[in-house]
């Protein structure tokens, strides 16, 4: 049996994996490449082709190959999105100031496209103090155990989700992991939390104009574009 890991068909696969990722909602890297191989080999012998792992696309070349896609599929309307993510996620941490909330993933890094969320960390050591506090401000919401791995254990961990023209994930820690430094799937790097403080700056910083006038009237100009997105 012959294996395939010419850099073409690695190439393929990343555009591919994209694809899947921005057109058909696959939302996990991992998944994004296995179809991606099943589609692609399926189409060039089928059964009588394998690959290793190793040979599949990084999560960081899928990453390069989907901001491809997004750059040409929303052009402009992709700096609007992220102006109007990073300001509902600022909108957000500020009712959550309680919780030491932290903006984490694309809203942060810049690279968000259509489908993207917000994820912010939250910190107590009461998952039902959070919860409350949310019903509290009439947020409608749903929670999910997720298990995570951290370090050589799997922990469990509440989410929260809640829409508010873009979807928002609120992943609970408890208060001492605050401190602690996770690293990021795409390229292994350790993933920068930003305070509301932080982010503010670099909403002024990045989005100068769109900010002054949000300053000035309370609203998020070009939010109504992707409103009924989700």
């Amino acid at each position: 049996m012959k294996r395939q890991q010419s850099p073409e068909l690695r190439q393929t696969l990343a555009q591919e994996a994209a694809r899947l990722m921005y057109e058909e909602g696959v939302d996990q890297y991992l998944n994004a490449k296995r179809i991606a191989a099943k589609r692609i080999l399926g189409r060039t012998g089928g059964k009588n082709i394998r690959y290793r792992p190793q040979f599949l696309p990084s999560n960081g070349e899928i990453q390069a190959a989907l901001r491809e896609i997004v750059q040409f599929s929303e052009g402009e309307f992709s700096e609007q999105r992220l102006f109007s993510m990073r300001v509902i996620a600022l909108e957000t941490m500020f009712s959550l100031q309680q919780f030491s909330p932290r903006l984490i993933g694309s809203v942060s890094t810049g690279h968000v496209r259509r489908g993207s969320d917000i994820d912010l960390h939250v910190f107590s050591e009461n998952v039902d103090e959070v919860e409350r506090y949310i019903a509290e401000l009439g947020w409608r919401f749903k929670t999910k155990q997720v298990t995570i791995r951290v370090g050589s254990e799997y922990r469990d961990y509440t989410h929260i989700y809640y829409m508010r023209v873009f979807p928002i994930e609120l992943s609970v820690y408890p208060y001492d992991e605050i401190r602690v430094t996770q690293r990021s799937s795409t390229d292994g790097k350790p993933i920068v939390r930003l305070k509301a403080s932080v982010l503010e700056r670099v909403i002024a910083e990045e989005h100068s104009r769109e900010w002054e006038l949000y300053l000035a009237t309370g609203e998020i100009s070009g939010l109504d574009l992707f409103k009924g997105e989700g």
